[in-house]
C-alpha cells in the first residue's frame, strides 16, 4: 500500500524497514527475548532500556511512543559510537540527519511507517494490541 501512494522506492524501504523493525527493533526488547538475542554481542545496547522500561507499559508497547523511544536509544548510541570512533561531536551526527531527513521526506515516512507497521503486527500477535495502562487489565 505504501508503495502505491508513495512510490515503489518508498515502498521497499516500508518493506524493509518492516522486516528489519520485527527482527531488531521488537517492543519485546525489553525483556530477555529472541529479539534480544538477534543482538548477539550487541544485545548490552538494550540493558539500560530494559532495566528503565516496564514490559508492555506504554513506553515499550505504546503506538508511535514505544517505536519513538527505540529510535531514541538507538540514535544516542549511534551517536556516541560516532563521537568516539569519528572523533565529532553528536551535533554534527545530527545535523547530517537533519539534512537527510529534509532531503528525504518520503523515505523517512516510509522507513517510520514500515517500523511502525511492525510493532503493530508484533501487538496484535501478542492478543492484546494495547499497553497494560490501556487495557484494563493487568499482565502476569
Amino acid at each position: 500500500m505504501i508503495g502505491l501512494i508513495l512510490g515503489v522506492h518508498a515502498g521497499l524501504i516500508a518493506a524493509a524497514s518492516c522486516f528489519a523493525g520485527g527482527l531488531w527493533l521488537s517492543p519485546d526488547l525489553d525483556t530477555r527475548s529472541i529479539a534480544l538475542r538477534r543482538w548477539g554481542p550487541l544485545s548490552f545496547l538494550w540493558w539500560p532500556y530494559r532495566r528503565l522500561i516496564p514490559h508492555r507499559s506504554l513506553w515499550s508497547h505504546g503506538p508511535l511512543v514505544g517505536t519513538a523511544l527505540r529510535l531514541i536509544v538507538l540514535l544516542g548510541w549511534v551517536s556516541l559510537c560516532f563521537s568516539l570512533v569519528a572523533n565529532q561531536s553528536p551535533i554534527t551526527l545530527l545535523n547530517s540527519l537533519q539534512r537527510w531527513i529534509e532531503a528525504n521526506p518520503r523515505q523517512l515516512l516510509a522507513l517510520l511507517l514500515g517500523l511502525e507497521t511492525s510493532v503493530w503486527i508484533h501487538l496484535i500477535l501478542d492478543g492484546d494490541p494495547w499497553p497494560t495502562e490501556w487495557s484494563g487489565r493487568k499482565r502476569r
